[in-house]
């Protein structure tokens, strides 16, 4: 084979390198002039709040929306009536840390047989934080709908990382299954 014939095989693949990538650039050029003006979906964030008029300015700042306040007394009044059945539903985000069956094993967290009015922090062979330790009492219905609503208020410190469920129906369920486990 001589140079005239390497050449040209060099010459073509460069020249069909040359059209693949012309052919790319002049695809992602017409792409940049189709981009929509919005994107696909918003990510939540916080709200923020409207700052303080000056002085003298007089304009008007909404109040801050409250939100009602948790009442578990309520929640636990209401886990009488509470649906058995959505409470094991919900549960189900319970397991995956915790085990409900007599006897059953420790996981990341506790077996929760028999929770309701147990001591705190007293599972036989479960490894609890010292601020659960340090807690006390007994696991009233009370302190128990507080814990699931927000395990990180009600114990700073808590090993658990769930964050809580926020809806009074839900947990007034959960505590009427809970309630069962006995």
């Amino acid at each position: 084979m001589d140079t005239f014939e390497l050449a040209k095989i060099a010459g073509a693949v460069l020249s069909a390198l040359l059209v693949i990538v012309g052919f790319r650039t002049v695809l992602e050029i017409s792409e940049e002039s189709q981009k929509p003006e919005k994107p696909g979906y918003t990510l939540p964030a916080p709200a923020e709040q409207a700052a303080a008029p000056k002085p003298g300015e007089g304009a008007a700042v909404p109040a801050p929306v409250a939100l009602p306040a948790f009442d578990p007394a309520a929640v636990v009044k209401a886990a009488a009536d509470g649906n058995v059945q959505n409470g094991a539903t919900t549960f189900k985000k319970c397991q995956v840390c915790h085990d409900g069956a007599k006897d059953g094993p420790n996981k990341v967290g506790p077996n929760l047989w028999g929770v309701v009015g147990r001591p705190k922090a007293s599972h036989e062979g479960f490894n609890y934080s010292d601020a659960m330790k340090a807690k006390g009492g007994n696991w009233t219905p009370e302190d128990l709908v507080t814990f699931v609503h927000s395990p990180k208020i009600f114990v700073p410190g808590t090993k658990m990382l769930f964050q809580g469920i926020p809806d009074p129906v839900d947990l007034a369920d959960l505590l009427a299954y809970l309630n069962t486990l006995k």
